[in-house]
C-alpha cells in the first residue's frame, strides 16, 4: 500500500523530511557547551540492498560497540588548594563484540599504527581541556572481557561557581582519528555532606528506593585507604580500583522470610533494604540501615538517607541484647562484623572501622553504535539515545513517534531490516511510519503468532545504532482458506475477505514491547 501522510497529522511542530547531503541540518556544527553536533557525513554508497544486507547483518551478529559512563550524582567542591577527587572515581567501560571485529576497508589502519585500538580523556565541560584539567584514561581488558578505565584525579575547584555539570569523555582511535565525544548525565555540586536532619520537602539529596548507589569505606579520610563494594568471582568483594553501582530497595518487613519484594518511597534509617548489583544481579540478604555517628550505630533514628552520609547494615536476628551482626570488609573480602552494644547508651552499638560505609548516589549513561556499515571517518557522536515509544493512529497509516535525545535529520528509523520513512521534528523527537507487516513475509495474511522486530536507527553514511527497543505486530485469528473445518469463502468474496484480513492487522492491533 502507499500510505497517506500529510503534515497536520503530525503537528504540533513543522516536520522535515531526511534532508540531502548538502542541507543545512546535516552540515558541521558546534554547541555552546561543546557537544559534536551532526556532521556532513558521506551518503553510504552501496545501494539500498547492500545496505540492508548489512543492517540484517549487524542484528544477526550483534556487532555493537557500548560505550558505558559511570559516575556520582553529586560531586564534592574543592576549597583553596586543597584537591577532593571524585568519590567514586567516574568510570569508562567499552562493551560489545564490535570492538574486536575488523574495520571494513574504507576504515583501515594506516601502515606503521601501534599501540592501543582506543584510548580516552575525561575532563569537565566547559573546561579548556589543557592537561591540567583533563585526564588520559588507557584501557585494560576485564575477565569478562570489557575495556575499563577510571579518572582518579578529577575534581572541581571553589572558583567554578556552577550548580550542575556533565563530564565530558573523548575518545581516540589508534593514529589519533576521533571515534567521538560523550558526555554523563548531570551532576549536582554540593559544598559538603548535610549534617541536618533531612526532610521530604527537600529531596534533591535523598536516595529513593530503586535508585542506584556505591558504597565506599574510607579509614581516617585517606583516599589512599579507599574501598569499595564490589561483586567479583560471583560474589562481594572490597576493591581499591573498582566500584559497581547496586540498586537499593526498600524490602517489604511483613513478608515471610526469603521474600522480600521491593517498595517505593525515600529510604529512612531503621528499614529493611536489599542491594542487588546492577551489572550480575547478584544480591546481599536483606539488611537493616543504620546512622553512624561517631563509629556507633544509632537504632533509633528514622530520618531519611542523604548523600555521602555514613551508614551501616546490620543483619535482621541475633541474640537479644546483643550490638547485633554488620556488614564489613577485610582488606579485599566482605565478611561479618558482631558489633557490642554501647556502655553509655542503649540505643546504639559499637563499631569498627571497616562497618561503617558511605553511601552516594549513582549515575550510568550507555551509548551504543557499530561501525561496520559506515563508510566513513566521521566520529560516531551524537549517539542518539531512545526513551519511549508513542503510537498514533491505524488503519492505512500508523505512525510511530521516538522520544528522546540526539535526533538529527541525519537518521532513519528501521524496524528489522526494513527502513521506514522517517521524519525529523525536534533533537528530542522523531516521527516514522510504520511499515506494512506484509514486507516481512509473503504468509502475513496467515500469521497465528505475534512478529516482533528491533528497532534501530541507521545515519545517512550507514552508520548504525541499536536499541534496546522491539516492535510487534499481533495478529488477530483468521483461518487460511482450505484449513480443515474452515467454511469456504465464495469466490465473489475473496478480495473482500483479503482487504479486511488485511486492515485486521492495520487498524488498532498493534502493540509496543519494550525489551530492557
Amino acid at each position: 500500500r502507499t500510505p497517506r501522510k500529510t503534515q497536520e497529522q503530525f503537528s504540533p511542530g513543522p516536520l522535515t523530511h531526511l534532508s540531502l547531503p548538502d542541507s543545512s541540518e546535516a552540515r558541521p556544527q558546534s554547541g555552546a557547551d561543546g557537544r559534536s553536533l551532526p556532521g556532513s557525513w558521506t551518503r553510504y554508497r552501496h545501494g539500498h540492498a547492500v545496505l540492508r544486507e548489512g543492517v540484517r547483518r549487524c542484528l544477526q551478529q550483534q556487532c555493537e560497540q557500548t560505550v558505558r559512563i559511570l559516575h556520582a550524582k553529586v560531586a564534592q567542591k574543592s576549597y583553596g588548594n586543597e584537591k577532593r577527587f571524585f568519590c567514586p572515581p567516574p568510570c569508562v567501560y567499552l562493551a560489545g563484540p564490535g570492538w574486536r571485529v575488523k574495520p571494513v576497508p574504507g576504515q583501515a589502519h594506516q601502515a606503521g599504527e601501534t599501540g592501543p585500538l582506543v584510548c580516552g580523556y575525561m575532563g569537565l565541560d566547559g573546561a579548556s581541556g589543557s592537561a591540567a584539567e583533563t585526564q588520559k584514561l588507557n584501557f585494560e581488558e576485564q575477565p569478562d572481557s570489557r575495556e575499563f578505565s577510571c579518572a582518579k584525579t578529577l575534581y572541581i575547584s571553589d572558583a567554578d561557581k556552577r550548580k550542575h555539570f556533565r563530564l565530558v569523555l573523548r575518545l581516540m582511535l589508534r593514529g589519533g582519528r576521533e571515534l567521538g565525544t560523550f558526555h554523563s548525565r548531570l551532576i549536582k555540586v554540593i559544598s559538603k555532606p548535610s549534617q541536618k536532619k533531612q526532610s521530604l520537602k527537600n529531596t534533591d539529596l535523598c536516595i529513593s528506593s530503586g535508585s542506584k548507589v556505591s558504597l565506599f569505606n574510607r579509614l581516617r579520610s585517606q583516599t589512599v585507604s579507599t574501598r569499595y563494594l564490589s561483586v567479583g568471582d560471583g560474589g562481594f568483594v572490597a576493591s581499591a580500583r573498582q566500584w559497581a553501582a547496586f540498586t537499593l530497595h526498600l524490602a517489604d518487613e511483613r513478608c515471610s522470610q526469603g521474600d522480600f519484594p521491593p517498595r517505593e518511597g525515600y529510604v529512612r534509617y531503621g528499614s529493611l533494604v536489599q542491594l542487588v548489583c546492577t551489572i550480575t544481579g547478584i544480591t546481599l540478604p536483606p539488611m537493616i540501615i543504620r546512622k553512624v555517628a561517631k563509629q556507633c550505630a544509632l537504632l533509633d533514628v528514622d530520618e531519611p538517607i542523604s548523600q555521602l552520609h555514613k551508614c551501616a547494615f546490620q543483619f535482621p536476628g541475633g541474640p537479644p541484647g546483643g550490638g547485633g551482626t554488620y556488614l564489613c570488609l577485610a582488606t579485599e573480602k566482605v565478611v561479618l562484623f558482631q558489633a557490642s552494644p554501647c556502655p553509655k547508651e542503649a540505643n546504639r552499638a559499637l563499631l569498627n572501622d571497616n562497618s561503617c560505609w558511605t553511601i552516594i548516589g549513582t549515575e550510568s549513561v550507555e551509548f551504543s553504535f557499530s561501525t561496520s556499515l559506515a563508510c566513513t571517518r566521521e566520529p560516531v557522536t551524537p549517539v542518539p539515545l531512545i526513551s519511549t515509544l508513542e503510537l498514533s493512529g491505524g488503519g492505512d497509516v500508523a505512525t510511530l513517534e521516538l522520544h528522546g535525545e540526539n535526533f538529527h535529520a541525519g537518521l532513519k528509523v528501521w524496524f528489522g531490516d526494513v527502513e521506514a520513512e522517517t521524519m525529523y521534528r525536534s533533537p528530542r523527537s522523531l516521527v516514522c511510519v510504520v511499515p506494512d507487516v506484509a514486507v516481512f513475509g509473503s504468509d502475513w495474511r496467515w500469521l497465528r503468532t505475534p512478529i516482533t522486530v528491533p528497532v534501530s536507527l541507521v545515519r545517512t553514511d550507514g552508520l548504525f545504532y541499536p536499541s534496546a527497543f522491539s516492535f510487534t505486530y499481533t495478529p488477530e485469528y483468521s483461518a487460511r482458506p482450505g484449513a480443515p473445518g474452515a467454511p469456504a469463502a465464495p469466490a465473489a468474496d475473496a478480495d473482500a475477505l483479503l482487504e479486511s484480513i488485511h486492515h485486521e492487522f492495520t487498524r488498532t492491533n498493534f502493540h509496543l514491547f519494550i525489551q530492557t
